[in-house]
């Protein structure tokens, strides 16, 4: 599937999915945090030289806040743990593809890559319905990471609105 040489010195995009692989499912997990609290099922993480500096899940009932997305909650969360809105030595990993609010933040705070599950062809800003992530013009652009652990992120949304259209 990778390509995998017996010289090891050619294995590092495999290395990359396994982290890729392994902050996702701690996304996950907030995403599960979200489903429990009865919000929309999204979960979000903040990694930098292989350490979590932010978790979050989506807090917008909660809160009452329409901000308060699991991306936006998360890079706050990491801005503060730098001491530095900028975050060009990190990765973000979102369970959903990441909405033109959040896409944009992203790019203000300068991460390095966005690594996300499923894809939101209606709304997503990181080749769904655009690419706000990678658009040429702007001051910085994301690395793009998508499919990763799509399945899973997927049916968390799909059980998620499928209960809440039963109970209507």
């Amino acid at each position: 599937m990778y390509g995998l040489s017996e010289d090891k010195s050619d294995w590092s995009g495999f290395m990359e999915v396994g982290e890729d692989l392994r902050w996702m499912d701690e996304a996950l997990r907030q995403a599960a945090k979200a489903r429990a609290a009865d919000e929309v099922p999204v979960g979000a993480v903040i990694v930098r030289d292989g350490e979590i500096l932010a978790r979050a899940w989506n807090q917008v009932e909660m809160l009452k806040d329409a901000t308060a997305h699991a991306e936006m909650l998360a890079i706050t969360m990491a801005e503060h743990a730098v001491g530095d809105w900028r975050l060009t030595d990190c990765d973000l990993y979102v369970t959903k593809e990441p909405c033109p609010m959040c896409a944009g933040a992203m790019i203000h705070a300068r991460l390095r890559r966005i690594i996300f599950g499923c894809p939101d062809p209606r709304g997503g800003a990181a080749g769904g319905l655009l690419n706000l992530l990678q658009m040429p013009g702007l001051n910085h652009r994301c690395e793009i990471t998508g499919g990763v652990r799509a399945a899973e992120s997927a049916a968390l949304l799909r059980d998620f609105f499928a209960t809440r259209r039963a109970e209507k």
